[in-house]
């Protein structure tokens, strides 16, 4: 098993396994031609979106039309096929949510296959990770966990996203509380690099939320 990364604003992560190759996250829509080139070199068996943000599912649609198979949770799919636009970014600015997210493109309906807790993903589990957005999951095998956003790596060590930036803070919260409690050696974050499970039980036991 490998994992690698390549920084398209947000993380995106090549695993490959004795069972193949997949794909996390598809980055920000300005890398789309960098995302064009992975997929053509890493020819992954299915590209998985771990939640709907387009500094993560931005690309999503140039693998649609690649022809890869694209996996997501079910209660993503209203956010990635445009039939909702309820980004919550800029925090300063919210009302500009809506208006980036309809700027970007979207996903066909008929592209997207469900990506559900427990689901082996060419040999990865997928692990619900919600509070960040209402589906987001993220991928389990051996100790290494791909978190996306439910949690952001940094040089003083591990942190939640801002408040505004979060569906249900307190939820994203308790999905960072049972990561600390999982038995885990790397964490991967769809921010920052690497961390190790002291940083995430560090930051899950403060008390400030």
């Amino acid at each position: 098993m490998t994992v690698r990364v390549r920084r398209l604003y947000a993380n995106v992560f090549l695993l490959t396994s004795p069972q193949g190759r997949l794909m996390v996250d598809s980055g920000a829509l300005p890398y789309a031609p960098a995302l064009a080139r992975l997929l053509r070199t890493f020819a992954p068996g299915a590209l998985l979106l771990t939640h709907a943000h387009v500094d993560h599912a931005g690309g999503a649609f140039v693998a649609a039309h690649a022809g890869v198979p694209l996996l997501a949770h079910p209660l993503e799919h209203p956010a990635l096929t445009g039939q909702v636009h309820d980004l919550p970014y800029p925090a300063r600015r919210p009302e500009l949510g809506p208006l980036i997210s309809r700027l970007h493109p979207k996903v066909p309906a008929r592209a997207l296959r469900p990506a559900l807790p427990g689901q082996d993903l060419l040999g990865w589990e997928v692990v619900a990770l919600p509070g960040h957005t209402p589906g987001q999951v993220g991928v389990l095998r051996d100790g290494v966990l791909i978190a996306a956003d439910a949690v952001v790596g940094a040089g003083d060590g591990a942190h939640l996203p801002r408040a505004a930036y979060n569906h249900d803070h307190a939820q994203a919260l308790a999905t960072l509380k049972r990561m600390a409690d999982m038995d885990l050696r790397e964490i991967w974050p769809g921010h920052g690099g690497m961390l190790r499970p002291a940083q995430v039980r560090a930051r899950a036991e403060r008390a400030d939320g």
